[in-house]
């Protein structure tokens, strides 16, 4: 994580303390997210790992990572979901008549998305790409995705292709990519789209957004929750075992 921001050093991780409203991207940053699932499923994945431990700025996106701050250091964080990101950066461009592209997702979501952007954020300008649905892309796949953002020249770039593949892919094409600040956001996109809805504020501020999330689609989420969740509790007791 850059310097420039203020962090808490836990998991192996510099998490992000420090206010939105101080982001800048007057030089070129990489914003990742971190929960318990992403953080189980890096334990695994070096390239994975390697990626978030490289982010500019890695949000404490959950309460799984929250609670592991307050256990590990003493030190209490907010949670700052990818969500949360996305409206900052939506508000600052609005403000500056900014660009900003999207990247992932289908084009249905997509154009759902340009929709309400126009509602919402009127002085913006926006662009999108849907990229194949497949884990790998070609080369010539890669290369016409990369081209469609450095031709439009964004301010920032919001990637949604899920985890881990959105923040390996940031990671392999960081170089080429022409934008000042780059965000692997997710599920943001279906959020923000109105193909998924996301919990009220009642059960986002009671911890319980995961919860919502499983109930509304069990057989995507149960194994992130029901069966990480308890890996994650268990790596996070090891921890702090090892620290007494």
């Amino acid at each position: 994580m850059s310097d420039k921001y203020s962090s808490i050093n836990c998991l192996g991780y510099k998490i992000f303390t420090d206010d939105l409203s101080k982001i800048d991207y007057k030089n070129k940053l990489v914003i990742n997210t971190i929960n318990q699932y992403s953080y189980c499923i890096a334990e695994k994945d070096a390239a994975f790992k390697e990626s978030l431990i490289k982010s500019d700025i890695l949000l404490p996106d959950g309460v799984g990572i929250t609670a592991a701050v307050k256990l590990l250091s003493g030190e209490k964080v907010a949670k700052v979901a990818g969500a949360d990101i996305h409206k900052y950066f939506l508000e600052k461009l609005d403000k500056l008549n900014g660009r900003c592209f999207y990247m992932g997702s289908s084009n249905e979501t997509l154009n759902k998305i340009k929709t309400r952007l126009k509602k919402d954020y009127p002085n913006l300008t926006v662009k999108t790409y849907s990229p194949p649905f497949k884990a790998v892309f070609s080369e010539l796949e890669n290369d016409r995705i990369v081209n469609e953002i450095n031709e439009f020249g964004p301010d920032v770039l919001f990637v949604g292709m899920t985890a881990p593949k959105q923040e390996l892919w940031v990671n392999d094409n960081y170089d080429k990519i022409n934008a000042k600040a780059i965000c692997s956001i997710g599920a943001v996109f279906d959020f923000y789209a109105g193909t998924i809805k996301r919990a009220n504020k009642f059960w986002i501020n009671m911890g319980l957004e995961w919860f919502i999330r499983l109930l509304k689609n069990p057989k995507k989420m149960s194994k992130r929750y029901l069966y990480y969740g308890p890996v994650y509790a268990g790596l996070l007791l090891k921890k702090k075992l090892s620290s007494i």
